[in-house]
């Protein structure tokens, strides 16, 4: 085992209790505090070598934050950008696996938090490329995060502010260089998270690929009668639904620890014949874990009124 692959399963490790913390754990969750999120937020900064997924889809992210490379004969497109200091690291990734930063025409994102769109200006600063985003994220990228309903502290959530360049809406398609991703809008995680399908064609098979955009609780959020999210329950389950009826062969996520990236790296570089990323049970499992959340703390929200 390499070293590199040795300093990726250490991570996982803390990534996925890191992760864990999401779910709900008191009947009313109290907001975690700065150094708290810093702690969680500084172990998500690490470099990982890049990987070749699947496909034209190549990961370019940090150690704890997913960024995502998709190739195009007319340019490239990056789903999420990491926080602001994590982009030269996927500037670094793009390069070394002999692609340039500069081709990069498309960004997307999974959801609007710090660390998944932090990078965002920098990363349009640096290529030109055009920010395609739902109506509710765009909203708190054009805000620097401050519309955001999470009651986290602000010193954690804020970061520069970018233009949207294009609204997309539930069912709208993305494409460039023959690609076609399409936006799922999945709210409940922020209110305009947004879960992007493609497929790809390996080994004479067409594959479903979703990319995740999220779907745990923050900790410190109330479900029931929350005056900065009224709708978080009708929105999250009308999500779980959405999410349930998408056909997934391969699964990735804005989080490693959420599609079980170590484990699956691992199986990689061990060279195995079948492709470790085909997993629909995982996106099933993944799915009905995050219902399980949901139903446990409005069982418990509503055992405490």
């Amino acid at each position: 085992m390499s070293s590199s692959l040795r300093h990726v399963l250490a991570w996982a490790a803390l990534v996925a209790s890191a992760m864990a913390a999401d779910s709900p754990q008191r009947p009313l969750p109290a907001a975690p505090s700065s150094a708290w999120v810093k702690r969680l937020f500084d172990g998500w900064r690490a470099p990982v070598p890049p990987r070749h997924l699947v496909g034209n889809i190549y990961y370019v992210g940090a150690i704890g934050v997913s960024s995502y490379l998709i190739t195009t004969s007319d340019g490239h497109i990056l789903i999420d950008t990491g926080f602001e200091d994590t982009v030269p690291i996927i500037q670094h990734s793009v390069e070394q696996l002999g692609f340039r930063l500069a081709d990069v025409k498309i960004i997307l994102s999974s959801h609007a938090h710090i660390d998944h769109v932090g990078g965002h200006a920098q990363m349009k600063k640096l290529t030109g490329a055009q920010i395609a985003e739902s109506a509710a994220d765009g909203r708190t990228l054009e805000s620097g995060g401050a519309d955001d309903y999470i009651q986290w502290p602000k010193d954690t959530i804020l970061y520069t502010p970018v233009k949207v360049d294009r609204i997309v809406a539930d069912g709208e398609q993305v494409t460039l260089g023959g690609v076609t991703l399409t936006a799922h809008l999945t709210p409940g995680h922020t209110r305009g998270a947004t879960t992007w399908t493609m497929e790809v064609a390996e080994g004479g098979v067409t594959r479903h690929v979703v990319f995740f955009s999220s779907a745990s609780i923050n900790p410190g959020t109330h479900l029931l009668n929350n005056p900065l999210y009224p709708e978080f329950v009708r929105d999250f389950e009308a999500t779980i639904e959405k999410l349930k009826a998408l056909p997934c062969d391969i699964f990735f996520a804005p989080h490693g620890g959420q599609f079980a990236m170590a484990e699956k790296f691992a199986r990689l570089e061990r060279g195995e014949k079948e492709n470790p990323f085909v997993d629909p049970a995982g996106w099933k499992k993944l799915v009905t874990e995050a219902e399980r959340a949901l139903r446990d703390q409005l069982a418990v929200e509503r055992a405490a009124k």
